[in-house]
């Protein structure tokens, strides 16, 4: 049984996802963590430019430039004196 409420959120929450609205976080495979990981490690150590995609729940976003710090305590990386957190990051763009 599902309560009137739940229902409404469930029918708004599809409605929101066919009109482009608010997205699901993307559960990020072994693979793809991997990737992402060597892409940060790499331009750390080599000094080159990276282009990650982002997660925003409205829009694509991404992180582009060359990493300077990883804060592994806190999750967080630095590009070009910003923070982004690396839980944030779901792909990496190669080009």
């Amino acid at each position: 049984m599902i309560l009137p409420e739940h229902k409404e959120r469930i029918l708004s929450h599809r409605d929101e996802v066919r009109r482009g609205g608010r997205r699901e976080r993307p559960v990020l495979d072994e693979q793809e963590a991997e990737l992402i990981a060597a892409a940060i490690t790499e331009s750390l150590q080599e000094r080159v430019p990276v282009r990650l995609r982002r997660f925003d729940p409205y829009e694509d976003c991404a992180i582009e430039g060359i990493v300077e710090r990883v804060d592994q305590a806190a999750r967080r990386i630095k590009v070009d004196g910003e923070w982004f957190a690396i839980d944030d990051i779901i792909g990496v763009d190669r080009g």
